[in-house]
């Protein structure tokens, strides 16, 4: 049976390495634009962001899950080019869920962490994710076959 932390409220709960909830699901797509219409018209999401992110080879959307902007999102993920990782991860499984993030406090702190505990990370430094946040992610060989990334959100102004 779980240990029940009676005195921390959910919203109050903070794993050891600093994890505070889901951030997004990240899905494959080929083409962004019929991506969003889909989740829009067939599940009534709201795109609340759209970038360009060069570095990591994609053109991405994230979409609001739920009334409220601090719930989960989808992040609708397509390549620029054919060498993408994106572009490679559909050649290989098809359009679909890519990744899992989760928001940290503190992503230098969580990578190490996790580093300590014998995860290998994909980048030895974070890198700029979607709106300026910084990220890594957790080889998932490691993670159970699964891609975690690591969200510290930009500082609020």
């Amino acid at each position: 049976m779980a240990e029940e932390h009676p005195d921390e409220t959910a919203a109050d709960y903070v794993t050891d390495i600093g994890l505070r909830r889901i951030d997004h699901v990240g899905v494959a797509v080929a083409d962004l634009d019929t991506a969003i219409e889909f989740y829009q018209r067939v599940f009534g999401m709201r795109c609340v962001h759209t970038e360009v992110n060069a570095e990591q080879g994609v053109r991405e959307a994230m979409l609001q899950v739920g009334p409220t902007p601090d719930g989960g999102h989808l992040q609708l993920l397509a390549p620029l080019s054919s060498e993408s990782t994106i572009a490679k991860f559909l050649d290989r499984s098809g359009p679909g869920v890519q990744q899992v993030a989760y928001t940290v406090v503190d992503v230098d702190v969580a990578s190490a962490v996790l580093r300590e505990r014998g995860m290998r990370l994909l980048f030895d430094t974070p890198r700029r994710g979607t709106a300026g946040s910084r990220i890594n992610f957790v080889h998932p060989k490691d993670a159970g076959g699964v891609l975690v990334e690591l969200v510290e959100p930009a500082a609020q102004h």
